[in-house]
């Protein structure tokens, strides 16, 4: 049993019992949670930013952090863990708000689920459950064990995605 903490630009996958998958401090970045409840698996990644053209070649050591390069990267290695169909996976999004840009100047957090949107797409596959927008963080945890997807946020209680 293990909590397995996944930064900025980073993802983790695991199919170990009582492992917990946690990311903390969403703002405009998105959390790609993956359940592959056939096997026991999850995958998460913590998006940052929506392409990786203008990434100078960050996306090679950290393909976490664009969307473009994050979800084949999970994908793929769920493969390795022994999903075969995509039709298995359930996908579900935190994060995306607005933070530091109240005149909506950038939209980095709506920039980001548009991107993840349209690449899920490309694989036939869409988010079943999401928590993204407003204007506050998120941390966001998941148990392998139960599938179950916590989410948090400072002064508010903790609720299930």
């Amino acid at each position: 049993m293990a909590q397995i903490i996944v930064g900025v630009g980073e993802y983790a996958v695991t199919n170990q019992p009582g492992d917990v998958v946690k990311t903390f401090a969403l703002g405009s970045c998105v959390a790609m949670i993956v359940l592959a409840p056939r096997i026991r698996a999850v995958g998460m990644v913590h998006i940052a930013l929506p392409e990786s053209k203008l990434g100078n070649g960050k996306e090679k050591n950290l393909p976490g952090y664009f969307a473009d390069t994050a979800i084949p990267v999970v994908l793929d290695s769920l493969k390795k863990l022994g999903i075969s169909n995509n039709r298995d996976l359930i996908i579900k999004l935190a994060g995306g708000a607005s933070m530091m840009d109240p005149q909506g100047y950038f939209n980095i957090g709506k920039r980001n689920v548009l991107a993840i949107r349209k690449i899920l797409w490309q694989y036939k596959l869409g988010a079943i459950a999401e928590d993204i927008g407003q204007n506050f963080s998120r941390t966001v945890r998941v148990e392998v064990d139960t599938g179950l997807v916590y989410l948090s946020s400072p002064n508010r209680p903790e609720w299930q995605l």
